[in-house]
């Protein structure tokens, strides 16, 4: 389970691949629908940036879901994993909001080394 497909600075994870390489299947998710113009004009920022592109067009489908009891959406993408057990697997582990767990106990842990405390949405 991945927070998001790009990581510091634009380094954009190849979910496909990543599911290849390691035989585990792979959900992305993302807490708002990505603005793709934002995105292409960050990219072009760096000399291989049609690489990164294609890499998060290869990403596949962005679906919405809603998980948590207000009703507020996330949105997926998936690699070596079904729409039904994708989305089984968010709402069983989305249990004190809409995002996932494991992403927001992840969060939490991170912001709390960075920072000395939790602070925003986690």
């Amino acid at each position: 389970m991945l927070d998001g497909i790009t990581y510091g600075g634009f380094n954009v994870i190849d979910i496909q691949e990543l599911y290849r390489k390691t035989g585990l299947p792979v959900i992305v998710v993302m807490r708002s629908y990505p603005d793709f113009e934002k995105i292409i004009s960050a990219l072009r920022h760096f000399s291989d940036w049609e690489a990164r592109w294609n890499i998060i067009k290869k990403a596949g489908e962005i679906e919405k879901l809603v998980t948590g009891r207000n009703g507020t959406p996330i949105y997926i993408q998936k690699a070596g994993i079904g729409a039904k057990n994708a989305e089984k697997i968010i709402h069983l582990t989305s249990i004190r909001s809409n995002i996932p767990e494991p992403l927001r106990v992840a969060h939490l842990i991170a912001t709390g080394i960075i920072l000395g405390e939790s602070r925003g949405k986690a």
